[in-house]
């Protein structure tokens, strides 16, 4: 959910759920998000509920939030967590990147940039970085990520019990 406008092309409830400050403040306050955050003057949020709903039925959920909402969901202790900072090849291609999408009218064009060095500095809190330069190899190395991380020991939930058939064998 965001309270910023609608950007052209956007569809309310497929790209974002478009609300008022007054709405976004009230769930806050009803605690209805799993991560909130100011970014570029507008909030952002996540919903709980439609998260939780997802996770409970063995979906992966992939969020497309800043280092704000990440650390939010960092302190609540997920053992599910995955986070991955992408770069930008170059300030000016981030730059290039902000003004050929040409949904932000200049002076957020602006903002985001003298901003930039500040978002970037947190690349560091994130279990992976990845540049992207070329789309296709970032989304291809994002689903690496994914699949490595599922094998992990303790997202195979049902692990234990096929070792204990096998030792029990």
């Amino acid at each position: 959910m965001t309270t910023r406008p609608k950007r052209p092309g956007e569809i309310n409830g497929k790209d974002y759920t478009f609300v008022s400050l007054e709405t976004f403040k009230r769930m806050v306050s009803e605690g209805k998000f799993l991560e909130h955050a100011t970014v570029f003057g507008n909030r952002y949020g996540t919903p709980k509920d439609a998260v939780e709903h997802a996770l409970s039925s063995g979906h992966d959920m992939l969020f497309d939030i800043d280092w704000q909402g990440v650390q939010q969901l960092d302190h609540t202790g997920r053992r599910d967590l995955v986070s991955v900072f992408i770069l930008p090849p170059s300030i000016e291609a981030l730059e290039h990147r902000l003004r050929t999408r040409a949904q932000d009218p200049e002076d957020v064009v602006q903002r985001r940039m003298k901003e930039a060095s500040s978002e970037l500095s947190h690349w560091a809190e994130y279990d992976y970085a990845i540049v992207n330069d070329v789309l296709d190899e970032t989304v291809k190395t994002v689903k690496k990520i994914l699949e490595v991380e599922r094998l992990k020991r303790h997202r195979q939930l049902t692990i234990a019990d096929f070792v204990s058939t096998l030792r029990a064998s």
